[in-house]
C-alpha cells in the first residue's frame, strides 16, 4: 500500500529517542553456550555484540524510556501526547497492549494507546498510521515506538538464530509540521502472507498454545529459514525504497542517508548497491545491537539524528523488512 502523502496537513518528525539495556552479550560470550565462533557470526551477519534486557526489565520499560527521550527532544510533555503506538512482537502481555503500560509509565493519560504487530516493519507501519491520522486532523501529535525483548523468545541452543537478535527500543514524536520544519514526504508498506512460514514464532498463540505436553519443544521461540528470508528482504526493501524516492520527486543522489533495518550486513550492502547509494551514506549499527526487530530502524534513526549523521534539510530514506512477510519505507525531509 502506497501513500502519495499530499495531504492538507504536513507531518514532521519532531524528536527521536532510544534505549538499550546495560548488559552486553558478545560473540565470545555466545561461543561458551552454543557451537559458534566470532568469525562465523561476523562473516555471515556483521554482528559483534547485542544487548540483553535484565530479568525484571520488560518491553514496556524500554519503550517508555525511549519514548521519554523522544518527547524531551521534541519539547512535548507526556500529558500533551495524543496518540501512542507501540510496535512489538514481544509484548509484556497478550492483553492489555504494551502501549497501555507505556501510557501508564510516562504519565500520558490523555493519549489513545494501542499496539501493532508487524515484526521488523512495525515502526514504519506505525509511522504511516500516525502520519495519516495527524494529516487527517484526528490528532495533532503521536509518539511511535518500536520495542522488543527478543531474548525472552530465543532458543539459546539454535546457533542459526540466537546469534542474531537483541533487545532495545527506539521512538519518534510526530506532529503537525510548521513552515520551518521538515516533513514525511512519502510512505510505503506491504505484506506477503504466503511467506508466513519463513520467519515465525510457531507456539504461544491460539493455534498452538504452550502446554505441559509440548513445553520442552521450545515452540515459543523464533524460527527462521535464513536463505529465503534474505532473498525476499533484498527485493522488497529495494522496491519499497525506490517507490518512496520516486514519489518524493527525489533521485538516489539526493539521499543524504539511508537508514535500513539492522538485520544483516550482507542485506544492507545489497540494498545500498541496488539503490545506487554509496555505502558511506548508509547508516549501520547492527554490529553493536544485532537485530532488535521493530526497534532496529528506530534506534538507528535516533543514533543518526543525535550523532549529526542527519542534518536539517537532509533527505533520509528509512526501509525495513520483517516476518509476515512485511516491508515498509519512508522518505523524510529532516
Amino acid at each position: 500500500m502506497s501513500d502519495a502523502d499530499h495531504s492538507a496537513i504536513p507531518v514532521c518528525i519532531a524528536g527521536t529517542g532510544s534505549y538499550l539495556p546495560e548488559k552486553i552479550l558478545t560473540n565470545a560470550d555466545l561461543e561458551k553456550i552454543v557451537d559458534t565462533d566470532d568469525e562465523w557470526i561476523v562473516t555471515r551477519t556483521g554482528i559483534r555484540e547485542r544487548r540483553i534486557a535484565a530479568d525484571g526489565e520488560f518491553t514496556s520499560h524500554m519503550a517508555a524510556k525511549a519514548g521519554e527521550k523522544a518527547l524531551e527532544q521534541a519539547g512535548i510533555d507526556a500529558a500533551d501526547v495524543e496518540l501512542i503506538i507501540v510496535a512489538t512482537i514481544t509484548p509484556d502481555t497478550l492483553t492489555p497492549a504494551t502501549a497501555c503500560y507505556v501510557q501508564q509509565h510516562i504519565g500520558a493519560q490523555g493519549a489513545v494507546a494501542f499496539d501493532i504487530s508487524a515484526a521488523c516493519s512495525g515502526f514504519l507501519y506505525s509511522m504511516k498510521i500516525a502520519k495519516r491520522l495527524i494529516s487527517d486532523g484526528a490528532f495533532s501529535n503521536a509518539l511511535i515506538i518500536g520495542a522488543e525483548k527478543l531474548s525472552s523468545f530465543i532458543n539459546w541452543e539454535d546457533r542459526t538464530t540466537c546469534v542474531l537478535f537483541g533487545d532495545g527500543a527506539g521512538a519518534a514524536v510526530l506532529r503537525k509540521a510548521g513552515p520551518d520544519d521538515g516533513e514525511i514526504l512519502a510512505t510505503e508498506m506491504g505484506t506477503d502472507g504466503r511467506q508466513t512460514h519463513l520467519l515465525n514464532i510457531p507456539g504461544g498463540g491460539s493455534a498452538c498454545p504452550i502446554t505441559i505436553e509440548n513445553a520442552d519443544k521450545r515452540l515459543a521461540t523464533l524460527a527462521m529459514l535464513g536463505k529465503e528470508v534474505f532473498k525476499h528482504a533484498v527485493t522488497r526493501m529495494r522496491q519499497s525504497a525506490e517507490k518512496v524516492i520516486e514519489r518524493s520527486g527525489l533521485k538516489p543522489e539526493d539521499i543524504a542517508l539511508v537508514v535500513p533495518h539492522q538485520a544483516n550486513l550482507r542485506i544492507i550492502d545489497a540494498i545500498a548497491d541496488r539503490l545506487s547509494v554509496p555505502k558511506e551514506r548508509v547508516f549501520t549499527n547492527l554490529q553493536h545491537y544485532g537485530n532488535t526487530s521493530a526497534a532496529a530502524v528506530a534506534i538507528a534513526l535516533d543514533e543518526a539524528n543525535r550523532t549529526g549523521a542527519i542534518k536539517k534539510g537532509d533527505h533520509v530514506v528509512l526501509v525495513v523488512f520483517g516476518a509476515g512477510l512485511t516491508w515498509a519505507a519512508a522518505a523524510v525531509r529532516w
